[in-house]
């Protein structure tokens, strides 16, 4: 089988780290089970209910209570809670 990706064709970040061995642990547990979610179900996306499903499939269960906020990519954003009051910085 040929493996070469042929011409325009760039591997995303987190492919590539996975080929290069990179990735470990947890992050690529979860990159298989989504992978096998999605060749068994013939599902190209598989929609947020859907990735909840394979998260608790692999065991993940709430433990604690939600943090203050969650950093995104500029740092300043923050997240609402569900009663609509968003954390302050």
């Amino acid at each position: 089988m040929d493996r070469r990706r042929g011409p325009g064709r760039r591997r995303g970040e987190v492919r590539r780290a996975a080929e290069e061995g990179e990735i470990s642990g947890e992050l690529l547990d979860f990159i298989m089970a989504v992978d096998e979610y999605k060749r068994v179900n013939e599902r190209p996306f598989p929609s947020w209910s859907e990735v909840f499903e394979i998260i608790q499939y692999l065991g993940y269960r709430k433990v604690a209570e939600r943090a203050d906020h969650i950093n995104t990519a500029s740092g300043s954003e923050v997240l609402e809670s569900p009663s609509g009051a968003g954390a302050s910085t």
